[in-house]
């Protein structure tokens, strides 16, 4: 099999979760997608794959019609019934008419049968993922296992749900859209609270501080560093 250049939607290492229970074939679409420049995750049962795609941001989905213990057209049928609307492509042997109405009519956004070219099936994952990585850049922001949804307005660190007051969740957006970068205290002051003057309180620092009692894990280093004489920042 030919390394394929990767694209440059590919080239941001975009992630895609793959739904397949038969191992040899797993391990193909592992070897075959990461060396194109994705960042590949691998489920091998539909709960499993359920799970992973609620818990976690994917640009694309490659997913198996015939899975153990939740089959693939019913996964797809849970996961838009929760919201979950990161594209789909069905990647299966069941090739006929109706099937194909079936997982395209059932939450599906692309089709392709086993056995298939790696070149399409890059073609066609690429086209998918262009379409997310607009509404996935506004909706969704992410600091390693933290992330949050600006359109559910909810805070998830790995599985574990995190409740922000109104304020907090402003003052996290913030910080993540600006993720990589130091975020001085009179920007806060300006974006979150509305200042255009300094209130000569600790309003940032108290709020900041709040902010990491709910975010950080105990005993573990914060997510929202502080650089002296700066400001803060959020790793991207």
């Amino acid at each position: 099999m030919s390394v394929l250049e990767a694209s440059p939607i590919q080239a941001a290492a975009l992630r895609i979760l793959v739904v397949e229970d038969e191992d040899e074939m797993a391990a193909h679409l592992s070897q075959g997608l990461t060396d194109a420049g994705w960042d590949i995750e691998l489920a091998q049962d539909g709960e499993a794959g359920f799970r992973c795609a609620c818990e976690q941001p994917f640009d694309v989905l490659v997913v198996d019609r015939m899975l153990p213990l939740l089959d693939g057209l019913a996964l797809v049928g849970r996961l838009r019934i929760r919201q979950v609307q990161t594209p789909v492509l069905f990647l299966t042997a069941m090739g006929s008419v109706a099937d194909r109405v079936a997982g395209l009519e059932g939450g599906g956004d692309d089709y392709l049968l086993k056995p298939f070219a790696f070149a399409e099936l890059n073609a066609r994952v690429s086209a998918l993922a262009r379409r997310r990585t607009p509404s996935r850049e506004r909706t969704l922001l992410q600091s390693g296992d933290l992330v949050l949804d600006r359109l559910a307005r909810g805070v998830r660190r790995g599985v574990l749900d995190i409740e922000l007051l109104p304020l907090e969740f402003k003052l996290l957006e913030f910080l993540m859209l600006n993720a990589g970068r130091v975020v001085t205290r009179t920007m806060l002051l300006e974006q979150v609270w509305g200042f255009h003057f300094d209130p000569r309180t600790n309003i940032v620092e108290t709020h900041i501080s709040r902010l990491r009692s709910k975010i950080d894990l105990p005993g573990g280093a914060s997510l929202i560093t502080t650089v002296r004489g700066a400001g803060y920042v959020v790793a991207g």
